[in-house]
């Protein structure tokens, strides 16, 4: 059974601060389990990772999904353990399975990794630089599948409620994967960075004193001895957005970036840098929705300098503003936002209402509702 799948596609493209709608395929034909699927890829470094991510990420998760629809359109069954070459069941008794979601949460990992094999692979053909955050949703059977590798996240707004579903991966939140890895295979820091953090830079002069230090085994500080090798420049250098892996990158986790070395230097960043995403579900069909209740999706420039808070009373003041039955209102919602989190260009640079600073990054946001959505399952 095959499934067919509209898919909306949003990219940052640098000229511009809005998003772009790439395509829409969909099957004719009413067979087939319906799945939607929504992703923003904010490149960075060049825009060809974030381009062959929104063309083929989407298919290749489509095409995973298909392998194993029979199996999806049976909710009550765990999915077998094996599968024969056509699809069947290979071992009809098993000890122990996996449920649907665990399956589907699975696919779209295996299809970030597989993306991320294909961008290794074409980079030099199609001279892809860089690489990008991803941030993908799947609606499928009554569930939303939200998936996030990189710094974009995603929220639900219901009944004014804020549920969140996604994290940032950045280098502070990440601290101790990256610091654990520095520790297992040093020899990807080269002779040139130490895996331990610092509160700030060491001098010479400090050598055998006392600082507070932790490694990958803490959350909170200690102190050591400084020692010859303390002198090396941290793994993890900087606070909040400053924060940098190698003083080069201040994401975590993406897709690309294959090429990426430490400026001046031999030492390749890729190791440290995880194409996994988070997959969060949030069940659909458990809640009756309202025309309000919606998904927001969008790039660190939102997050930047609007919380979830404020994004939820953004998007339900500006929703209160419009007719229910008005197409428009969603998109004039993820305007308001996106003028909200920009400000008003003064003579200090873009300023909010309390005269914080806007952001200056580039901003992609949509605002996708709910309501309405269980009748897709």
């Amino acid at each position: 059974m095959p499934i067919y799948i509209y898919i909306y596609i949003y990219i940052y493209i640098y000229i511009k601060n809005i998003p772009f709608l790439l395509f829409s395929l969909f099957h004719q034909d009413n067979k087939g389990l319906p799945m939607l699927f929504w992703g923003v890829f904010d490149g960075h470094a060049g825009s060809g990772a974030a381009l062959m991510a929104s063309r083929l990420l989407p298919r290749l998760i489509r095409d995973r999904l298909c392998e194993v629809a029979h199996v999806l359109e049976n909710p009550s069954s765990p999915p077998p353990i094996c599968l024969a070459k056509n699809g069947s069941p290979y071992q009809p008794e098993q000890k122990k399975g996996a449920c649907l979601d665990g399956l589907v949460m699975g696919i779209i990992e295996n299809a970030y990794k597989q993306m991320d094999d294909l961008i290794e692979k074409e980079k030099a053909s199609y001279s892809i630089s860089g690489g990008c955050c991803a941030l993908t949703a799947v609606h499928l059977m009554g569930k939303l599948y939200v998936a996030n590798a990189g710094d974009s996240r995603a929220i639900i707004v219901r009944n004014n409620e804020v549920i969140p579903m996604s994290n940032e991966f950045t280098p502070e939140s990440e601290r101790q994967r990256l610091q654990y890895l520095g520790f297992l295979k040093p020899e990807l820091l080269g002779n040139e960075f130490t895996h331990i953090e610092f509160p700030r830079r060491i001098q010479h002069k400090e050598l055998g004193k006392k600082m507070l230090f932790r490694d990958h085994t803490m959350t909170g500080w200690a102190y050591k001895t400084i020692v010859e090798d303390d002198l090396k420049f941290p793994l993890i250098y900087g606070e909040g957005k400053k924060a940098r892996v190698m003083a080069t990158i201040g994401v975590t986790r993406g897709l690309g970036d294959h090429d990426l070395k430490v400026y001046n230097s031999n030492i390749h960043i890729k190791p440290f840098l995880s194409c996994c995403p988070e997959v969060k579900v949030y069940d659909i069909s458990e809640h009756k929705h309202g025309p309000d209740d919606v998904l927001v999706m969008g790039t660190d420039g939102l997050w930047d300098v609007t919380s979830d808070k404020e994004v939820a009373d953004v998007v339900t003041n500006s929703l209160s503003t419009h007719e229910p039955n008005d197409p428009t209102r969603y998109t004039l919602a993820a305007q308001d936002l996106l003028m909200r989190s920009r400000g008003v260009l003064k003579e200090r640079g873009w300023r909010l209402p309390n005269d914080r600073l806007g952001s200056g990054d580039d901003i992609t946001v949509f605002v996708i509702p709910l309501a309405g959505a269980e009748l897709e399952t």
